[in-house]
């Protein structure tokens, strides 16, 4: 038998017992372990059984001490008790149900839920009656239900612990029995464990002492002094000493082996060591070397012999008639044979073709006609060819052509890519070395042609020098100069930080000043025209009069805090063009709905003119459009008492020149004339009237009011639409204004609400309202009346939420809209806002502002478009900040659609309209 084989069965018994034993004790352990987390589950259980029990018991004690009538309070404490005992009773049931799922306890803690809902629903109803003073019912119900439910609660409570004892008894029994088993097979596994080892191990050694006797005689004639040639075991045995005996003849092999591989390992480190040294004299071969013909000569002689070869020839790269060709400059055993060509194009033959590819070519197959290498004993044909190219940083400078009687080795390779590799570097410095030489020589000749010159400026050679110093004293001035600017510059670099953080300061101001401003206009022009409506037809018309007064001069202020924040953007650079498609008609009505009534009543002759080779249509912004020509028509008109007020739309032709020349934009294409017969604009003020807060009239005891933005706020809007504005006026005679614009076609169009297209003409009519006193007659007021009625007949018995944290706000549109028989409600948050709609969800409409506390009006519209009920419900935005990009932030956040504070009542009416019969 085998040693091996022998261990294997010595251990193999062993183990086998171990293993018989190690599957009995991991089977005794983990169900130990599963006995000891069962009596701790089974502990856990007992314990909440006990705290059932103790909190029943504390519970009815407390239930009892209520039906005493205590004082106020003792009540109170009684009453906390048994509901705090209470809690704990169902903390520990529910636990008690999750731990233990056996079927008799989960039927117990079934039944004393049902007895302690019952009981619990009699000490609430003992609660009323004692409230109501009725302790004789109270009396009654005690006894008639409240103590049988008690006494079933006790009683199943009892039955439920009892039960967990008698579990947790079992299992500690059965626990300690198992214990006992395992310990004694555990005793009985470790006896015959050591007897089974000592009989096995004696045996093993006793045999493998006896056989590796027999091998160590032969080993110890074994001579180590001679490592080519070794002495071999000879033993036929399978055994393990046989084994050993093989392994020490294949040591022997492998000794033998490492020998000569340890000789092939010199020889390749002499090789590489011929390597390195060739390299080396190559390296320091090209020092001295001006020109390429010297270099390739130089190369192509040392590299032929080096590598074995027997025919070189070296090329160069050059231009000739602005055309790269490769040209040989320099040879090895080149005898004049008429053979190949001297000049190679990128692509021709195979020396052009290496160059193209940039990679070598080897042809190891040479035909008979190809050069012959002669000698003084005879000539024949190469057996092999090699073309290598030479290249810097990817461009192919040269390429050298080899041939050879006989292979090129890998070491003659090798050595060829090795010095290839530097040879690249070294043309391109001759070649630049060239460059210099030439232009040296050039200087060269420069500097003779300077000499003959010389003579010339000796003369003014003192006065140069005198020019110097002055430089030189200027120059130190000017780094004085550079340096100071560079402070300078850092400290206007601070400045433009400052002012940057100023701007976003003030914009921010501005911003909330509007919502200050907005917030409380908005309840006053809603209250105003509400007023000057006069629908209930009980105002006089003096009155009337009155509240349009109150609702013109409202407008007036909103104007004056648009124009303020129109020209914050202007000056922030985020004022938003919005480009769309024109027609001119649509502007020729909006000026004559605007500023018809104002000559009217100023008795002033007003013309519009619309020359006959315009189109039908412009591309610009019809916002900003509107907005420049009402500034300008305004300023016309209020500054002309008599006489005549014009526009004219005319278009631009080509070649002509406004007043400061050329047109500054080569695409004008129109120009918008607004001509009065006013007061005109003094020379030297018309360079300041286009500034900020600047008026021809800017006195304190001025005739003519404004704040002087209109002019400022056109130009700089003119200039985002890509044109400008000019003036031309004559002190005592009037002024012409004219706005110059391109026809802005390739950019996009604007993307307008539903709601806009309806309202459009309420705003409008509501815009030109604000800046005209009207007169009001019995039939315009019976016309309003009517178109009231109609408007409320719509709107009568719909449902509006109205979300505002603003009193004054909510009080207006409530007074507003129950004009038009509406049902409002109110909130002054956003979570108000939402537990109102979900306590009404009949609501039609809601108003929602944007800006209040707690929850503002984003976080209010996203969470009630959650709720899937209401997510097409129309939510109104409200919101008096009126910053760009408001109305996309609303709509991102869900809102339907959206308006600004102050809130005209006309548009807020159509809009409702619009989304309550959408």
């Amino acid at each position: 038998m085998k040693f091996k084989t022998q261990v294997i069965t010595c251990f193999g018994i062993i183990y086998g017992i171990y293993a018989i034993f190690s599957v009995y004790h991991w089977t005794s352990m983990n169900n130990y372990e599963q006995d000891i987390r069962n009596y701790i589950k089974s502990y856990r259980i007992l314990n909440l059984t006990h705290s059932i029990q103790e909190g029943l018991n504390v519970y009815s004690k407390e239930s009892r001490e209520l039906f005493a009538n205590p004082s106020s309070e003792f009540k109170e404490q009684f009453t906390k008790k048994r509901d705090h005992a209470l809690q704990n009773v169902n903390k520990a049931i529910d636990a008690h149900q999750e731990l233990d799922g056996s079927k008799e306890s989960q039927e117990i803690i079934k039944q004393l839920n049902t007895s302690l809902k019952k009981y619990s629903e009699i000490d609430k109803e003992m609660d009323v009656l004692l409230k109501e003073g009725k302790k004789e019912e109270v009396t009654q119900l005690y006894w008639d239900q409240g103590r049988e439910a008690g006494d079933t609660m006790i009683a199943l409570s009892n039955q439920l612990q009892t039960a967990q004892n008698e579990r947790t008894k079992k299992e500690l029994n059965q626990s300690l029995k198992n214990y006992t088993q395992t310990t004694k097979v555990t005793k009985l596994y470790i006896i015959l464990d050591y007897f089974m080892g000592s009989i096995l191990l004696s045996w093993i050694l006793w045999n493998v002492t006896r056989r590796l006797n027999k091998v160590s005689s032969v080993m110890e004639k074994v001579n180590f002094d001679g490592l080519e040639k070794l002495p071999r075991i000879n033993m036929t045995t399978k055994d393990e000493i046989g084994k050993i005996a093989v392994s020490f003849n294949e040591m022997a092999q492998a000794l033998e082996e490492h020998t000569l591989h340890e000789k092939e390992l010199k020889n390749a480190t002499e090789e590489q060591s011929w390597l390195k040294t060739k390299v080396a004299e190559f390296a320091t071969m090209y020092s001295g070397i001006d020109d390429l013909e010297t270099l390739g000569n130089l190369f192509i002689t040392k590299l032929t012999p080096i590598i074995g070869a027997n025919y070189g020839l070296f090329y160069i790269k050059r231009s000739i008639e602005d055309e790269d060709v490769f040209q040989k400059i320099a040879a090895y055993a080149y005898d004049q044979q008429k053979i190949g060509t001297d000049n190679f194009r990128l692509g021709e033959g195979l020396v052009g073709q290496c160059a193209l590819e940039n990679r070598m070519i080897v042809l190891n197959q040479v035909p008979n006609n190809y050069i012959k290498i002669t000698s003084g004993t005879g000539m024949a044909s190469p057996s092999e060819v090699l073309i290598i190219p030479v290249e810097y940083q990817g461009e192919v400078l040269s390429v050298i052509e080899l041939a050879s009687f006989k292979s090129f080795s890998h070491l003659e390779q090798l050595l060829l890519k090795e010095v290839i590799r530097n040879l690249g570097i070294n043309i391109q410095s001759i070649i630049r070395h060239m460059q210099v030489e030439r232009l040296l020589q050039e200087s060269q000749a420069l500097t003779e042609e300077l000499q003959s010159q010389s003579e010339e400026l000796q003369s003014q050679q003192e006065e140069l020098r005198i020019v110097n110093e002055q430089i030189e004293t200027q120059y130190e001035n000017a780094e004085k100069k550079t340096r100071e600017l560079e402070n300078v510059q850092s400290i206007l670099e601070e400045k433009a930080q400052q002012l940057s953080l100023s701007s976003q300061y003030k914009s921010e101001f501005l911003a909330n000043m509007s919502h200050e401003l907005r917030t409380p206009l908005n309840s006053l022009l809603i209250l105003a025209q509400m007023l000057a409506e006069n629908g209930d037809g009980n105002l006089t018309a003096k009155q009337v009069n009155y509240a349009d007064t109150i609702f013109s001069s409202g407008n007036d202020l909103l104007h004056l805090i648009n124009d303020i924040l129109d020209i914050s953007k202007v000056e922030a650079g985020k004022m938003e063009i919005t480009m769309n498609e024109v027609k001119l008609s649509d502007v020729k009505k909006f000026v004559e709905s605007q500023f018809t009534p104002v000559a009217r009543k100023k008795n002033i002759q007003f013309d519009i003119q619309l020359a006959s080779n315009l189109p039908t249509c412009i591309h610009t912004d019809t916002h900003r459009l509107q907005q420049i020509l009402n500034n300008l028509l305004s300023n016309a008109f209020k500054f002309t008492d008599h006489g005549t007020v014009s526009l004219t739309i005319q278009k631009v032709e080509k070649g002509m020149y406004s007043k400061q020349g050329a047109f500054p934009h080569s695409d004008i294409e129109f120009a918008f004339s607004v001509k009065d017969t006013g007061i005109g604009i003094p020379a030297e003020n018309h360079a300041i009237i286009f500034d900020a807060f600047k008026q021809a009239d800017g006195t304190i005891n001025r005739k003519y009011g404004g704040t002087g933005l209109g002019l400022s706020i056109s130009q700089e809007i003119s200039r985002l639409l890509g044109g400008f504005i000019e003036v031309e006026s004559i002190e005592g005679t009037g002024s012409t204004f004219t706005l110059y614009l391109p026809n802005n076609k390739n950019l996009n169009r604007s993307v307008i609400s539903l709601s806009e297209a309806e309202v459009a003409t309420g705003l409008l009519e509501a815009s030109g309202a604000g800046r005209i006193t009207p007169v009001v007659s019995p039939v315009r007021a019976e016309e309003v009346r009517k178109q009231l009625h109609e408007r409320k007949a719509l709107l009568e018995g719909k449902k509006v939420l109205v979300v505002d944290d603003d009193m004054r706000n909510i009080f207006a549109l409530t007074t507003a809209l129950e004009s038009y028989h509406v049902e409002v409600m109110f909130a002054e948050n956003g979570r108000e806002g939402i537990t109102t709609l979900q306590k009404n969800p009949d609501v039609d409409l809601i108003l929602m502002d944007i800006m209040m506390p707690e929850m503002d009006g984003f976080e209010a519209i996203q969470f009630i478009r959650q709720i899937p009920k209401f997510q097409s419900l129309p939510i109104i935005a409200l919101t008096a900040k009126a910053m760009k990009y408001d109305r996309n932030q609303c709509i991102e956040a869900g809102a339907s659609d959206y308006i600004s504070k102050p809130v005209n009542l006309e548009q807020l009416i159509s809009i409702m309209r619009v989304w309550l019969y959408r």
